[in-house]
């Protein structure tokens, strides 16, 4: 169907794609993966020319046989939507936000086909059925904003297949969504393809992603393909330390937390190559020969690899760990039993409503939001608490809570055993160190403006600490954190993401907290440096007995991360206990949902699984539910028949024990086990 040959894309003097060959065959998916930077999205926008015009495009991209570099717009223009179609990563900004949805899939549909409005309009709304989003006929009608992230996605996959394309290049479509949402999109794509039966390209960062999806995998690096090989081959036995390297970074939902495999260093700039491999500098089994030439992607069948060692790879077949140093984590500081260590949050009952106002000059309230009514927290000394849910759930509004170390709405909250309500100004003060966060972005959190040593030192003058203690704590920080003090001058900008998010722990444990707050600490990063500062939170824990409070949408890196985990759905917690228990035998139906819905790096366990997709998104927050709020979403509701129902029509469940003194709660009527 497709075939690529020596791709090159230069932006100015900077290639960002260099001599990139795939194939595609019909009905095939093929999985694109690597780092931020490789080339990933530049090759799958290339192929349809999608580039900027500062874009230089060079090489081969045949469909059918049809040269596709170098053809005129108005040629191109005809395969595109046609032949040959996109998915976005973000379609808020791929949809136009001044038409409706049901105008744009109808334009698409009558610019390659011969269709009245009506017909265009009856074949839309056919569409939005298919990738199942409720009432259609009115949906058509609804602008962009109005639709959720994964019913936007849901649209513009429909737009992609509107004309039976015989290829779909989806560039990183789950990326910005929900674990449950995700599973919905990825079911969505899977069940256009069987319609439609197109290949599909699917870039992707997210090795379990492509281990249940693709049938081939391709992983770049620095702008050219590393390694290719069918999706069981690659994962069983990578044969180039980068694959080696990315396979062993992922944190996994089937394995207890141990230290994951770091990457060393960052990708070096596409500019910056050097004569020889560009992973050398990064790769434990560099040797002089690497350094000279650059290798070609060489090797036996569909299997190849771009390494001079491939073929010992592939003899030995070591682990991850076996390659790459992994670093010792220190047993834990507080080794007493649970029930023995004493109190650093406890959370009960937590509400927060916000008014719904209405009216330009003079404002009125019509309405409220709900956004927090029922949360049960309780974290212990030197204890890690995961806090997961889906967008929406209340997870922020839970934290600004705590954070605000004043009277809640309702409920109560208790930091090192001092109820925030009765909080004067100053003890606020003194309690503020006690309580430190880490953003999830951190050149956002970061003050552009200054060097790296005020910033880890502003929490100190906050306190105000002496110069001098200021002067010596600051580098003492830095090597805490894995960073070289003699790079303290320097800017946030002048660092990596992975180095601005250490140097945000730097500034968090300059005060020397007892709770440190991580809302999503490592969502923004690529996976092999979010291995190096997930290890690096499990060595501070250790060494300094903190305890956690880690906000995750990500199931397997609070699997791997925590002691316990705290589930929650529109602002009330759902289910709670010891992450062992929670996740080997979840009680509640929507737990048991979100886990379902996570991949696995493993192509064979991923195929093996059984799927619990959810129907919809949750609920309104701006209306009060009765009864249980999950019932709307619900299989185990959906069982039962009109009896049983009332029961979860009329009453909240109550959150209660599995059994009297195991720690393992569910808030259900009806719970597993």
């Amino acid at each position: 169907m497709l075939t690529v040959s020596e791709l090159t894309v230069d932006f100015g003097p900077a290639p960002a794609v260099r001599g990139v060959d795939l194939r595609l065959r019909r009905g095939e998916t093929l999985g694109i993966v690597g780092e931020s930077g490789s080339g990933k999205s530049v090759t799958a926008l290339a192929v349809l020319g999608l580039l900027p015009g500062s874009a230089t495009v060079s090489g081969s991209v045949r469909l059918e046989g049809r040269e596709l570099v170098g053809l005129p717009n108005r040629e191109i223009a005809k395969i595109r939507g046609n032949k040959v179609a996109m998915v976005f990563q973000d379609p808020l900004s791929a949809f136009t936000p001044v038409y409706r949805i049901g105008d744009q899939i109808t334009e698409a549909l009558r610019i390659h086909q011969r269709l009245d409005k009506a017909a265009a309009r009856a074949r839309a709304a056919e569409l939005l059925d298919l990738v199942g989003i409720p009432e259609p006929e009115r949906a058509l009608d609804n602008f962009p904003h109005e639709f959720s992230g994964g019913m936007r996605q849901r649209a513009m996959i429909a737009m992609a297949i509107a004309n039976d394309p015989d290829i779909l290049l989806a560039d990183e479509p789950t990326t910005a969504l929900d674990v449950t949402i995700q599973a919905q999109v990825l079911d969505v794509l899977r069940r256009a393809q069987r319609e439609t039966g197109a290949a599909l390209v699917l870039v992707s960062h997210d090795l379990g992603v492509i281990a249940g999806m693709a049938d081939r995998v391709a992983v770049m690096y620095a702008g050219r393909v590393v390694e290719t090989a069918a999706v069981d081959e690659l994962f069983a036995r990578p044969r180039h330390p980068y694959t080696l390297g990315l396979i062993g970074a992922v944190p996994r939902l089937d394995t207890d937390g141990g230290p994951l495999v770091p990457i060393p260093g960052s990708p070096i700039p596409l500019a910056d190559l050097p004569g020889g491999c560009p992973f050398a500098d990064r790769c434990p089994l560099a040797e002089d020969r690497c350094r000279v030439a650059e290798p070609p992607l060489t090797g036996d069948g569909d299997h190849l690899a771009a390494c001079v060692r491939a073929e010992e790879l592939a003899e030995r077949g070591p682990a991850p760990g076996e390659v790459y140093p992994l670093p010792v984590v220190p047993p834990p500081a507080v080794a007493v039993p649970r029930e023995e260590r004493s109190s650093v949050l406890a959370v009960s009952g937590l509400g927060k409503t916000f008014p719904v106002l209405k009216g330009s000059v003079f404002k009125r309230k019509v309405g409220e939001v709900y956004a927090v009514d029922g949360v049960e927290l309780d974290i212990r000394q030197g204890e890690t608490l995961g806090l997961v849910g889906e967008s929406g759930s209340g997870k922020s509004t839970t934290l600004f809570e705590i954070l605000r170390l004043a009277a809640p709405q309702t409920g109560q909250i208790e930091l090192l055993g001092q109820d925030t309500a009765s909080l004067d100004r100053a003890a606020a003060h003194r309690l503020r160190a006690d309580l430190q966060i880490v953003f999830q972005d951190p050149m956002a959190s970061l003050d552009p403006r200054l060097p790296v040593s005020d910033i880890i030192a502003e929490p100190l003058l906050a306190q105000r600490a002496p110069r001098e203690l200021i002067a010596r704590r600051v580098p003492e920080l830095l090597r805490q954190v894995g960073l070289d003090p003699a790079h303290a001058g320097r800017y946030p900008h002048q660092f990596s993401g992975g180095q601005r998010q250490r140097i945000s722990i730097a500034r968090a444990l300059a005060v020397q907290p007892k709770l440190l707050v991580l809302d999503e600490p490592v969502s923004a990063l690529d996976v092999s440096v979010q291995a190096g500062v997930l290890n690096l939170l499990q060595q501070l824990k250790a060494e300094l007995g903190l305890a956690y409070l880690f906000v995750s949408h990500d199931l397997s890196v609070i699997r791997h991360l925590s002691d316990r985990v705290s589930v929650m759905y529109l602002g009330r917690t759902v289910e709670a206990g010891a992450v062992d228990a929670v996740f080997s035998a979840p009680r509640h139906p929507y737990t048991r949902a979100l886990l379902s819905a996570v991949p696995l790096p493993d192509p064979a366990a991923e195929r093996a699984r059984t799927r619990v997709l959810l129907a919809g998104d949750p609920p309104s927050p701006t209306e009060r539910q009765t009864g249980c709020r999950f019932r709307t979403r619900c299989q185990v509701y959906a069982a039962l028949d009109e009896g049983r129902r009332e029961l979860c029509d009329a009453q909240a469940p109550a959150l209660t024990e599995a059994a009297p003194g195991v720690d393992h709660s569910a808030a259900c009527h009806y719970p597993e086990g």
